[in-house]
């Protein structure tokens, strides 16, 4: 089995992705800042507990835990709109340090990189569900600074042989089935989470950010995919690269759309009382509907979303709200 680095690991999609890889027999070592992560979500993996941006503890990590076959990244910062008002940040956060973990990990001799990547890089597609062959056309610094990461390990893997794959993220959503991790995020800004905490009465009330969306109701459509179906989907991507098997740029989602309004609806019907909610404006950054076509990966790597129904997302995301006494 291999030895793995996992940044941001103590997070919310790095922890389940931890869980996987451990569960298919894989050693794991955790960097981790716990900016947005908490230290047991390591659970029994090594944490080193620093900024994947600070090049020199960074590197302290490869050669105290190393040698590593693998290295999965998913340390970023992740709001749309907060990338809009604060894009140095982002650059930073995102790219930069980006750079840096990929420098460490040729340096010691990791053989493959699975980057956590986003719907976000298409910008405004011209189809939907979006095919993963799609010209990349970010509208927002978040998606921007994810295609320049994507970029990096393409040529990375054309000078000097390190195979990488990354997935392409739509609606991560959802907790382990299996209980003790779950989203949560500070502040939290993802529907599913904000308006289950809307139904608790753990804030007044939920805000749909634009009902005049060209869309069937007038709000924005997304793909909502299961986050323990991700963690399937990383694993596999890591164990193809290390096998010799394929790479490249991958969508990661249900190839179902679900409206704003849709969402509400069945958390409604999931948690037996209606969302208290209001229109709000329009958030710089979001296009009308993103919807993946994620027919590649799952032929190539015999995948398929197995828990991303909505009802199964509430459920679990509900689950989790009760487990950490949020309800």
């Amino acid at each position: 089995m291999a030895l793995l680095l996992v940044t941001g690991g103590a997070g919310y999609i790095g922890s389940h992705c931890v869980r996987a890889l451990q569960r298919a027999g894989h050693g794991v070592v955790v960097v981790d800042d716990l900016r947005a992560g908490r230290a047991r979500f390591a659970g029994s993996a090594p944490l080193w507990r620093h900024d994947v941006g600070h090049s020199e503890r960074l590197r302290e990590a490869f050669a105290r835990y190393g040698p590593f076959d693998g290295v999965l990244h998913l340390a970023a910062s992740i709001a749309v709109g907060e990338s809009v008002q604060q894009p140095l940040a982002y650059w930073r956060n995102n790219a930069i340090a980006s750079f840096q973990l990929i420098e460490a990990a040729l340096d010691y001799g990791a053989r493959a990189f699975v980057l956590s990547s986003t719907a976000a890089v298409y910008g405004h597609p011209d189809f939907q569900p979006i095919p993963d062959s799609s010209p990349i056309a970010p509208i927002n610094p978040y998606g921007a600074s994810k295609a320049a990461v994507e970029h990096m390990l393409a040529g990375v893997e054309r000078a000097h042989g390190m195979r990488w794959t990354a997935l392409r993220y739509f609606n991560a959503c959802g907790a382990d089935p299996a209980g003790g991790l779950g989203e949560c995020h500070e502040p939290e800004t993802h529907l599913i989470p904000v308006a289950l905490e809307a139904v608790a009465g753990l804030r007044p009330e939920l805000v749909v950010f634009g009902t005049d969306y060209p869309t069937r109701d007038g709000t924005c459509i997304r793909d909502y995919i299961h986050v323990s179906d991700l963690a399937d989907a990383h694993v596999r991507a890591v164990e193809a690269l290390l096998a010799g098997g394929p790479g490249g740029a991958y969508n990661l989602g249900s190839g179902r759309g679900h409206s704003n309004l849709e969402v509400l609806d069945a958390i409604g019907r999931v948690v037996g009382r209606p969302v208290p909610w209001r229109a709000g404006p329009r958030r710089e950054g979001d296009p009308p509907e993103l919807v993946a076509d994620a027919s590649r990966f799952r032929r190539d790597f015999g995948w398929e979303p197995v828990r991303s129904d909505l009802e199964t997302i509430v459920q679990t995301a509900w689950a989790w709200m009760k487990e950490e006494g949020r309800r």
